[in-house]
Order: structure tokens, then C-alpha cells, then sequence
């Protein structure tokens, strides 16, 4: 029997928020939740979902996942409440405080979740803001650890833009050792603060490697992962990114230059045969599906360690 051990910080806005001993944690509980070995009630608990942005995946996990831990989710949606007539962050926060247990913010600016957090007297847990997208990372990396058995000595490629998804997966494979490469168009790399808190955290700069260069990225790679080129509220510059990407699609071509037992992953949504191919993502070297599925197990797990 796990014991289920609270999280050292009360709020989850990034990656670096939890310790590597932590995200251990979440991922064993995750697997035990996933295989059905752990039953846990959180039956008294409630979770205010707010989201700015649309979603599929973070609030249907979300709310199967307090669902499945016996507690209650409320979707505070901005267009049927006073949130999205401009009622203050810190009024929103220190009321919500009252009502719920947790908040899963889902937002633009990252400042937004800071100020939720700096105001609410209970937990705050980033669904995704413009700068990182947490909890995708821990799905990802539970993903990564039940196909390989482990997370040291991998090579994770990211190929596309340099957004939220690539900041977590930098942010979070130097808190576990795990070697990044970022492929990307010059001008849309990853977050610099990132970059150099990552550096840092890994004390070696070949663990960690931004390049132009898909294919170089991509040799002896064990993960292949991408995103769409275009993020919720970029849709202005669409045509313009699409020909700025132009060469960096996840094809077969550019899997065949990795590990023979590489693995591919995306967190969708995907617009296929532009920055993943319809191939790629249908074969049997694509987990998608597993990853969107650990989406479920990790929130779980990180509600679980949250409520304990």
C-alpha cells in the first residue's frame, strides 16, 4: 500500500514547483490509480474549474478524475459568471476560497494564475497558461516512464514551437534528468527565463539543446513529441507560422532518424499532415492516446496529493 504524501507547496503553477521525489510520487500513485490498486475519497472536496481557455482533455480529466476520488467539480465558465464581466482576480479568488477546496486555473497570461494564487487561501493548480502547461508534462513523463521503465538516459526531441507544452517538458526533464532537445524556427525558441532555470537545474549544458535542426535533433532520439504550430489566441498569425514551419513536420522520414523503439507523442489536439503526419500519428510507434489518457491518472494523483 502507497502512502499518499502532501505536496510540499501549497500551489501547483509550474513544473519546478514539485520536487523530483514529488513527481515520483505522482507517477507511482498515478500507476496505481490506472491499474485500478488505489482507492482514495476525497468525497467532501470540491474543485472550481476556471477556464478562460477552451479545452477537451484538461477539464474532462479534471472532472473524471475528482469524480473518481468521490469529490465534486464546479466549471465556473467566464461568459455565465461575474468573472467574465471583469470582476478582480483578487474578489474572484479570496470568495472561491470560501466555496471550494482547489482551483484549476486555466488562463492566458501567467500573471493571472500568480494573482489567483497570491489571493486565494486554498490550493492553485495550473491547467495551462501562455508560459507552461504543467500537469500535461507529469501525463507526458508517466507516458514516457511505463514505456521505457525509467527516465534517466532518454532523449526527449520536441519539434515545433517553442510554447508552453516545449517549457514543462524543458522545466521537467531537467528536474528529472532526462535530455531535451528543442527543435524550432529561429525566432520562436522556448521562454529564456526557462531555458536558464533549466540550465541550472541540469548543471550540464548537453543535456539541454535548442536547434533549427529537426533531423540533427532527432538522431538517436528515444521520444519524438510535437504540438500545433499555432496556440489558442495565435490564430492571426496562422498563415505566417504555418510558413515559418515549413520542414519541421513529424514524419516518417524524420522518425526513422531515431532510436528504432523511439515513441511518438503529441498532446493534441493535432491538425494532421501539417505538424504530425496522419502516418506517424496512426502507427504503432504513436502512444498519443496513452498520453492523453494519463492526462486521467496524473490529475488524480496530483488531487490526491493535494487533499491529503
Amino acid at each position: 500500500m502507497i502512502n499518499i504524501q502532501k505536496l510540499a507547496t501549497n500551489n501547483f503553477l509550474s513544473s519546478l514547483d514539485l520536487s523530483s521525489e514529488e513527481v515520483i510520487h505522482i507517477l507511482e500513485l498515478a500507476e496505481k490509480f490506472k491499474n485500478n490498486e488505489l482507492n482514495i475519497s476525497c468525497s467532501n472536496k470540491v474543485l472550481g474549474l476556471i477556464f478562460d481557455k477552451s479545452s477537451t482533455r484538461t477539464r474532462v480529466s479534471f472532472q473524471v478524475a475528482m469524480s473518481r476520488l468521490g469529490g465534486t467539480t464546479i466549471d465556473l465558465n467566464p461568459s455565465t459568471s461575474q468573472i467574465g464581466r471583469g470582476e478582480p482576480i483578487k474578489d474572484t479568488a479570496r470568495v472561491l476560497s470560501r466555496y471550494c477546496d482547489a482551483l484549476a486555473i486555466r488562463t492566458f497570461k501567467h500573471s493571472n494564475l500568480e494573482a489567483y494564487a497570491r489571493w486565494s487561501t486554498k490550493p492553485v493548480i495550473n491547467a495551462l497558461t501562455d508560459l507552461e502547461h504543467p500537469c500535461q508534462a507529469l501525463a507526458d513523463f508517466l507516458t514516457i516512464k511505463q514505456e521505457f521503465g525509467r527516465l534517466k538516459d532518454l532523449v526527449l526531441t520536441f519539434v515545433g514551437d517553442g510554447n508552453n507544452v516545449a517549457n514543462s517538458l524543458i522545466l521537467c526533464g531537467a528536474l528529472m534528468g532526462l535530455e531535451v532537445r528543442i527543435a524550432c524556427p529561429k525566432g520562436y525558441e522556448p521562454n529564456i527565463a526557462i531555458i536558464k532555470k533549466a540550465r541550472k537545474l541540469y548543471k550540464n549544458n548537453d543535456m539541454l539543446k535548442i536547434t533549427d535542426d529537426p533531423i540533427n535533433a532527432a538522431l538517436g532520439a528515444n521520444i519524438l513529441y510535437t504540438d500545433v504550430w499555432s496556440s489558442m489566441g495565435q490564430e492571426n498569425q496562422k498563415r505566417e507560422k504555418d510558413k515559418d514551419f515549413a520542414g519541421f513536420s513529424l514524419d516518417n522520414d524524420l522518425v526513422s532518424k531515431a532510436k528504432t523503439d523511439v515513441i511518438v507523442l503529441h498532446c493534441l489536439p493535432a491538425y494532421r499532415d501539417k505538424e504530425i503526419s496522419d502516418e506517424v500519428i496512426e502507427s504503432g510507434k504513436s502512444r498519443v492516446f496513452d498520453q492523453a489518457e494519463n492526462r486521467l491518472h496524473v490529475q488524480q494523483a496530483l488531487l490526491a496529493s493535494i487533499f491529503s
